[in-house]
This record gives structure tokens, C-alpha cells and sequence, in this order.
């Protein structure tokens, strides 16, 4: 697939598909990610207004006869290599945000390490980076 998105709109994507992986988009993961497009550098120049022009784009190409595995791949070749860390840490701050990760959003997390072909070593610094912020007292 030669078709390329930014880098903020392939990390939006990553952020609505785990939202969406178990058919529902709670106020937590929307608020998350909101969070995360406000805070992150990679952000700093995104326009705001265009978030939900992006996850209906999103959305639009899911709904396409293989859109899932086709919006994986345009993914990998939309992220450069030094930011593939960075959406998979906002993916799982997307599934961690309502402090329960579904089966589902387990799954999708699994397809979208092996897309962006990340190392077991930094998948499980972000994986255990998430669960020290979000461990409850």
C-alpha cells in the first residue's frame, strides 16, 4: 500500500481503533485520548478541529471488506520508525483509560505490535509503564 496519513492522523487512527475494538467508545478513552492530543509534542501542531474529520476517516475505512488489516498497514507505512514506540504507548494509554482492558483491545493491541514490528523488550516497558500510572492505592 503506497497511500501514506501523517503521523498525527495514523496515531489518531491507532487511538479510535482500540477505542472501537470492543464496539464501544467509553467517556474515558474519549477524555484519554483528547489527553493525549493536547499533551504529547508529537501533537504540537495538529489541528484540533480536525479530530473528528480523522476518526471518521477512521471509522469510514474499518467499515471497508478488509479494513481492518488495510488500516493496520496503512498505519505501519505512515509511522516512521522512531515514533512506532509512540503509538503503541498511546494505544495502550487508550486501553488502559477505563482501568479494564477487554479481550478485544487485547487482541488489537497484539495486531498492532506485530504491524509496527516492535521488540518484546519495548512492548513491555510501555505495557508496564501504563499499568505503574493507572495502579489504583
Amino acid at each position: 500500500m503506497s497511500e501514506r496519513i501523517s503521523l498525527q492522523e495514523a496515531l489518531i487512527y491507532v487511538m479510535v481503533m482500540v477505542s472501537a475494538a470492543d464496539s464501544s467508545m467509553t467517556d474515558k478513552e474519549l477524555q484519554s485520548m483528547g489527553e493525549v492530543i493536547r499533551t504529547l509534542p508529537v501533537f504540537k501542531d495538529f489541528d484540533q478541529e480536525r479530530l473528528l474529520e480523522v476518526a471518521q476517516s477512521c471509522g469510514a475505512r474499518l467499515q471497508e471488506d478488509n479494513g481492518l488489516q488495510e488500516t493496520l498497514a496503512l498505519i505501519a507505512g505512515s509511522v516512521p520508525q522512531k515514533h512506532r514506540d509512540t503509538a503503541y504507548a498511546v494505544a495502550v494509554e487508550v486501553a488502559v483509560a477505563d482501568l479494564m482492558v477487554k479481550q478485544e483491545e487485547l487482541r488489537l493491541l497484539q495486531m498492532l505490535r506485530d504491524a509496527l514490528d516492535l521488540d518484546k523488550l519495548t512492548v513491555a516497558a510501555i505495557e508496564r509503564g501504563a499499568q505503574a500510572r493507572y495502579r489504583a492505592a
